[in-house]
């Protein structure tokens, strides 16, 4: 595979990645491991083309109702439109109104009620914590959507948080940016804990964690992310599931 042009990512080979998680599960006992959840624990995609299609019959595009989670690659919603069969005159026309509609909807606990978890991702965080790990939820969603968000977890069958060793941090106001609430969530849990490992999908958010704990095996989940040119930090490996 190729490595990511804006991030320099490249997922290892499965028999790298696998032996990576089950170090990780052997060495976590009585240690925190950090996981984000959209895009690195959870797929998100099948909320944004749920909600593609509701745009879809509200505004009489037939194009559009066709979108599946197959058609949003990266996070831009241009280029799911153009996916979709949209001229480039055609998707500049609607797009604004398309993120508003999308942005009202997202970021509720109902949608990420649609989310799947990432291949592996279930038996992992289970077998983290079988292991004497701290399961730890650090999302930038906000605590709007702590009950929908709860909901999801239990259904796929994550380790919930507020059982024993499992947490959920979640920021407490939409407003705050993401970069500084896990930089300000990361600086307190360092003076606390001791972290085995961490993942994170946003490759601004993992270079965080390797800052703050150098010591500990960071994670960049090779999904989505924000396209921001951020390049990852000499240290981070990179996967794209967590099948082991």
């Amino acid at each position: 595979m190729l490595p990511d042009p804006i991030t320099g990512a490249a997922a290892l080979a499965k028999n790298s990645a696998k032996k990576l998680l089950l170090d990780i599960i052997d060495h976590c006992h009585s240690q925190l491991v950090l996981f984000d959840l959209d895009s690195t624990l959870l797929d998100n995609r099948p909320r944004s083309a749920y909600i593609m299609r509701e745009f879809a019959a509200e505004r009489n595009l037939p194009l559009l109702a066709e979108a599946t989670p197959e058609h949003f690659p990266t996070w831009s919603a241009h280029n799911s439109m153009r996916l979709l069969g949209l001229t480039e005159s055609d998707a500049n026309q609607i797009i604004d109104g398309y993120l508003e509609f999308w942005a009202s909807r997202f970021f509720t606990s109902d949608y990420c009620s649609l989310d799947v978890p990432i291949n592996g991702a279930v038996n992992f965080v289970r077998a983290v914590h079988r292991a004497g790990g701290i399961v730890t939820y650090l999302t930038g969603r906000d605590e709007t959507m702590r009950a929908g968000t709860l909901s999801s977890l239990e259904k796929h069958g994550f380790v919930l948080s507020g059982t024993e060793q499992s947490y959920l941090i979640m920021k407490s106001e939409a407003e705050i940016s993401d970069d500084d609430y896990k930089k300000n969530a990361l600086q307190k849990i360092v003076q606390r804990a001791t972290v085995a490992a961490a993942f994170d999908n946003e490759p601004t958010h993992i270079n965080s964690y390797r800052e703050v704990f150098p010591d500990s095996i960071c994670v960049h989940l090779d999904t989505d992310h924000s396209m921001r040119h951020v390049r990852l930090l000499p240290g981070i490996v990179s996967i794209s599931d967590f099948e082991h």
